[in-house]
């Protein structure tokens, strides 16, 4: 259990405003009064937790999770892996990772994704995961595709994976997206250009580990999540701050 006043405050200068013209949804989505902090009960804040019979150890491979037997996902072959910190860097062991992306063209799997990649039969496009004692998680999947969105007359998002973790307790679920590094769509989307700061921006990118890449087969990337303060990953569902 935290200890009481071990979180650091909220760096507000590090988060997008809700409301940006640059975003068009954001216009029509963004509150229209003031928001507000509500503080967790104790009872929020320690339970309950996830449990390994919950998780099967294929729900982390997107390669093979969805496909038919004998079949594989169709793209570039990838894994994404770090660890999940608190704001003082100490593992937050035993939490739940998910993650959902489109396929290596750049489509969901989604009835509304009318976008003209094809759909892969072999690729469901999420998986979940619990980090270990160190807070250790990964993933093996496709690097997804850049696609276009209805922004501007030429918006296009840029590869990107979307991750939502657990904290210390059931309550704290943040979600966020994971930029790939290199990715020359990356300070051209209208989404990130509403961060305004590049520390922030840096915090979403997954850097090439080289390390970790298995030769002939798998490029690697590491993403340390950090769930608070001042070098936490900026989570786009507590955009007050986090």
């Amino acid at each position: 259990m935290p200890k009481q006043g071990e979180f650091y405050q909220r760096d507000r200068q590090r988060h997008p405003p809700a409301h940006d013209p640059r975003y068009k949804t954001s216009v029509a989505r963004s509150p229209q009064y003031s928001l507000i902090s509500l503080e967790n009960t104790v009872s929020e804040i320690t339970g309950p937790v996830f449990g390994h019979n919950d998780i099967d150890e294929m729900d982390r491979d997107l390669i093979y999770n969805y496909a038919q037997p004998g079949e594989s996902a169709i793209g570039e072959r990838i894994i994404l892996h770090g660890r999940v910190l608190d704001e003082n860097a100490r593992p937050v062991p035993n939490t739940l990772v998910e993650i959902w992306q489109a396929n290596a063209g750049g489509r969901y799997r989604h009835k509304k994704d009318t976008y003209l990649a094809p759909i892969d039969p072999n690729f469901g496009g999420c998986g979940r995961t619990l980090t270990d004692e160190n807070g250790y998680y990964y993933f093996r999947t496709i690097k997804p595709g850049a696609y276009p969105w209805r922004n501007y007359v030429n918006s296009w998002r840029p590869a990107h994976i979307h991750v939502s973790v657990f904290g210390t307790s059931f309550a704290q679920r943040l979600i966020s997206q994971v930029y790939f590094e290199g990715d020359p769509l990356i300070p051209k989307c209208p989404i990130v250009q509403t961060i305004p700061s590049q520390e922030a921006i840096d915090s979403l990118i997954a850097l090439l580990d080289m390390n970790a890449t298995i030769p002939l087969d798998t490029i690697a990337y590491k993403f340390d999540i950090v769930l608070r303060g001042r070098r936490s990953t900026l989570f786009e569902n507590r955009l007050e701050g986090n």
